[in-house]
């Protein structure tokens, strides 16, 4: 991508998208295109039409999208299907329509059959049943995958997509109702310490595997595939994960420590409600495809990126 390259950051105040946006512009991209869902809702056809037509990107990143934890998507099943199908058609029409060079559509690893065979390779998709406390969420994300896909062969077009494992970082949802589990975790803990509570309630028993990423590692990966990668290097999709996997409970066991460091000598329970979903029991994904096409590797360890994480929902919540 040229420095002047008009690149629109589709959800560029989220947490995937705003690292993109970090990234860039520390590459020195000057021709960045952002507008916040109030300026551009992505799921309204006729304005999504209406602003490709009016600024003419080059090159596209759709990380917007509606998300949420295990809570959010069993709450709200039509609004995360309903929502996220209508943002990746929108954009994925529109950038054809208006001749994108390139697009990169950013998913999730929920996409994967919930007992899939551990670690996850790409050619596990739609092999078994989903994860049922995100399944909407998840058809959504394969229906966007399709859909570049089936762009790429009838139009020529040359759209990627990445599915990262689970992200966590600045201008995450720390929302205990909507938001993932790591940040959730940072917002329980926090309000732990600062009412004094002996213990904090979480969701489970603490046994499910989780990899983790920090969304600036993420970001990096992503600009480097959209500037090197085709579609027809990359098939339909590419696993971006960390390699590394945690339990719950272990995650847990951090961030208390990460919450508390400022505070010697205290510190709060855990009481697991086992009455709560577990969601998916593994999700570890195989990152080797993307390795054999850039040279990437997460540089943010789980321990830094949660003090990191903690400082942003500091400042956030200040």
């Amino acid at each position: 991508m040229r420095e002047d390259a008009r690149i629109f950051v589709a959800g560029h105040r989220g947490l995937v998208g705003s690292a993109l946006a970090r990234r860039l512009e520390a590459l020195g991209h000057t021709g960045l295109v952002v507008r916040t869902h109030d300026e551009l809702d992505l799921t309204d056809q006729a304005a999504t039409f209406a602003f490709f037509e009016a600024e003419r990107p080059t090159h596209v990143f759709l990380a917007a999208a509606r998300v949420g934890g295990i809570g959010a998507n069993s709450a709200y099943p039509a609004d995360f299907i309903y929502d996220n199908l209508a943002i990746a058609m929108n954009v994925i029409e529109a950038s054809w329509r208006t001749g994108v060079e390139r697009l990169l559509n950013l998913g999730s690893s929920c996409i994967y059959p919930r007992l899939a065979t551990q670690p996850l390779t790409e050619d596990a998709l739609l092999t078994g049943p989903l994860e049922p406390t995100n399944e909407p969420y998840a058809i959504a994300k394969i229906a966007a995958i399709k859909l570049c896909s089936a762009y790429n062969r009838q139009h020529g077009t040359d759209y990627v997509s990445l599915m990262p494992t689970n992200l966590y970082g600045p201008n995450d949802t720390y929302d205990v109702e909507r938001g993932h589990v790591l940040p959730v975790l940072l917002a329980k803990f926090h309000a732990a310490k600062t009412t004094g509570e002996d213990a904090v309630v979480l969701w489970g028993d603490g046994s499910p595997l989780r990899e983790f990423l920090f969304a600036d590692d993420l970001a990096e990966a992503a600009v480097e595939v959209m500037e090197r990668v085709s579609a027809r290097e990359a098939g339909e999709f590419v696993n971006v994960g960390s390699g590394e996997e945690v339990s719950i409970a272990q995650l847990a066991a951090a961030v208390r420590e990460t919450v508390y460091a400022d505070a010697p000598g205290r510190s709060c329970g855990i009481v697991w409600d086992a009455s709560r979903p577990n969601g998916t029991p593994r999700k570890l994904l195989d990152s080797s495809r993307l390795s054999r096409l850039i040279d990437w590797r997460p540089r943010t360890t789980l321990a830094e990126g949660l003090k990191l994480a903690y400082a942003d929902f500091l400042r956030s919540h200040g």
